[in-house]
């Protein structure tokens, strides 16, 4: 319910937005032309991490939005272990083209995305869930953005993700107890600027930018049960370097290709957690050219890759349960009728390879709704 009343409240918000910008385009006759859609590179490795340090929090406490940059030094005693939850606790950062710049003006978006690790995983393959003492995993994900392209050349992104999340694991008050607990915070804003410079149709493009450590990392019950890995916030401030190409197969543009490949490189981080690098890509084909009345419908196919490094420093997973590299399929559609655009897919995992014991989902599920003005 909380999180209905949050997703209610964001859609109310980008109504009001969009009203109003609607009302002032009314009065400028200064307004770019083309219809870009998004780039949509930064899906939710804004999630990540692996540590039970975090102190317990009283039950009437109220979780604070603004960054947490306090350092604190709790380590988890010595001959205790650490269990890293997941095989990304976060999604993708990569999107399809029409998520890429093209032209000139503002866009903005609703994401929402959803996956439930339920499935114990090791090596290349599944393993016995008493091998884990995490059970499940199973995040709503709500990222409004906008992007906003100052001309052909030069752009800026902005995504405030904030993430409904129910965690079930091994601990209590006799540390052999199963429990779950919920909960709705938001995560790691990111900004980014965007360079489409160096050709006429901004069929290439760069990102570059950072993550900032405005989600919560330190949410708790009485005895430390969420590991770090588990927290919506990794605490961290990272780079983000990213590029794409886009490039028509056919000579009358209906069938095109894309490649995106997007970088989180954590640099500053808190608490002894260093979350891992992580690198993300995608290739993909779209058919362009197909309509149902006045609406354009773009069939999508993708391969998506993640690979990620094991989280580092002294609270991170003991042993070892971070780090990983999945390879997924993901069949998708466009829906285009501007100025809005509608865009929905399913990703399923084909490959996947993890270090330790961790929690993989069986697929996972994007939807996205823009708004170009």
């Amino acid at each position: 319910m909380r999180f209905v009343k949050f997703v209610l409240f964001i859609c109310g918000a980008l109504c009001a937005v969009c009203t109003n910008l609607a009302s002032s385009r009314a009065q400028d006759t200064a307004v770019g032309a083309d219809l870009p859609g998004f780039s949509s590179h930064t899906l939710v490795t804004d999630q990540s991490a692996a540590d039970a340090a975090a102190k317990p929090l009283p039950s009437d406490t109220i979780l604070p939005v603004e960054p947490i940059l306090q350092e604190t030094t709790k380590i988890q005693p010595a001959g205790q272990p650490m269990y890293g939850c997941a095989c990304g606790c976060g999604i993708y950062e990569v999107g399809t083209q029409s998520m890429l710049p093209s032209g000139t003006g503002l866009t903005i978006y609703l994401q929402y995305a959803y996956q439930d690790q339920n499935q114990n995983w090791s090596g290349s393959h599944s393993a016995p869930a008493a091998d884990n003492p995490d059970k499940e995993i199973r995040t709503h994900f709500l990222t409004p953005g906008l992007q906003y392209m100052l001309d052909r050349d030069w752009g800026i992104q902005v995504e405030i993700p904030v993430a409904d999340r129910y965690f079930r694991t091994t601990g209590g008050a006799s540390g052999n107890d199963i429990v779950g607990m919920d909960w709705t915070t938001i995560g790691d804003m990111r900004l980014e600027g965007i360079y489409t410079g160096l050709f006429d149709d901004q069929s290439l493009g760069f990102t570059f930018g950072a993550k900032l450590p405005t989600g919560n990392f330190t949410h708790n019950d009485a005895w430390d049960d969420i590991d770090r890995d588990s927290e919506i916030g990794t605490g961290s401030t990272d780079i983000l370097l990213g590029g794409f190409y886009r490039h028509d197969l056919t000579s009358d543009g209906k069938l095109g290709w894309f490649a995106q490949v997007n970088l989180d490189l954590p640099v500053l981080f808190h608490d002894q957690y260093r979350a891992g690098i992580e690198v993300d890509s995608a290739l993909g084909v779209y058919l362009n050219g197909l309509k149902l009345g006045p609406v354009g419908i773009i069939p999508i196919a993708q391969v998506l890759d993640g690979w990620r490094a094991s989280d580092g420093e002294a609270n991170a997973a003991n042993p070892v349960a971070s780090g990983y590299e999945r390879v997924l399929l993901s069949p998708g559609i466009e829906f285009h009728i501007h100025p809005v655009m509608v865009y929905a897919d399913v990703e399923v995992p084909v490959y996947a390879q993890v270090t330790g014991n961790q929690l993989v989902a069986p697929w996972l599920f994007k939807l996205v709704m823009s708004y170009k003005f």
